[in-house]
């Protein structure tokens, strides 16, 4: 299914709890990532918002968490049944790894080139003429034509961060968690990193973006929500 055929969607998380050496770090938080929209998550270091990225991805375990999926098709209408009823974040594990991508603050990047790191994000049995276009649709995407051969772990923090996005891109995730990914940039690589996200949620790709300078993201957020004492707090 191409990315334009793809339904809406929207995923809602609810009760959510965590605790840290006896330390009620997250508290009853709710949140919602739908397509096309993008949050801004703030907060001080320490307050949880890398390991709220991480139970959203279902690479960490709540302490307790429901989760609820709602696909719309392109006519509007949402998926009947059950489907829809929140169940135990447990339950939804397999589905959120498969829908949601978390990209650290620090990009892991393999040896070898740009074009290696990309290849890695496509199916083995993709046809060899169909993979080096994909490829480079993606180089083009986020203005790495120049450094496709170069070796990946020797780029800048802007370019590295780059090669992470396309990479995702490639993977065709639904919902994006970013970590602080303009952290150690520039001002022009901030602006270009924060050009290429403006194109992700115009293609409604629907983004949570962790950062302490809110100010990069301001124009592009929705919603704009600061971690505080284990509570979600909506900002103006």
């Amino acid at each position: 299914m191409s990315r334009r055929m793809q339904p809406e969607i929207e995923i809602r998380f609810s009760r959510l709890h965590k605790f840290f050496q006896r330390r009620h770090l997250l508290n009853d938080l709710s949140l919602s990532l739908k397509s096309g929209a993008v949050t801004l998550l703030c907060g001080e270091n320490g307050s949880g918002k890398t390991t709220l990225l991480r139970i959203l991805c279902g690479m960490e375990k709540p302490a307790q968490c429901w989760v609820a999926f709602n696909a719309k098709n392109s006519a509007g209408a949402a998926n009947n049944g059950k489907a829809n009823a929140p169940r135990p974040w447990r339950q939804c594990r397999p589905q959120l790894q498969r829908q949601v991508m978390y990209l650290h603050q620090q990009p892991y990047l393999f040896d070898g080139s740009v074009v290696r790191n990309l290849a890695l994000a496509l199916p083995r049995n993709l046809p060899a003429a169909q993979r080096a276009e994909q490829i480079q649709r993606a180089l083009a995407w986020a203005q790495l034509d120049d450094l496709a051969h170069a070796r990946a772990k020797t780029l800048s923090s802007g370019q590295m961060q780059r090669v992470s996005l396309a990479r995702a891109r490639l993977r065709q995730a639904r919902i994006w968690l970013l970590d602080e990914p303009t952290a150690n940039m520039d001002r022009a690589a901030q602006t270009r990193t924060v050009a290429l996200l403006k194109q992700l949620k115009q293609a409604r790709t629907a983004l949570l973006i962790a950062s302490h300078h809110h100010e990069i993201f301001a124009e592009l957020a929705d919603t704009c929500l600061t971690l505080k004492q284990g509570r979600l707090i909506r900002t103006p």
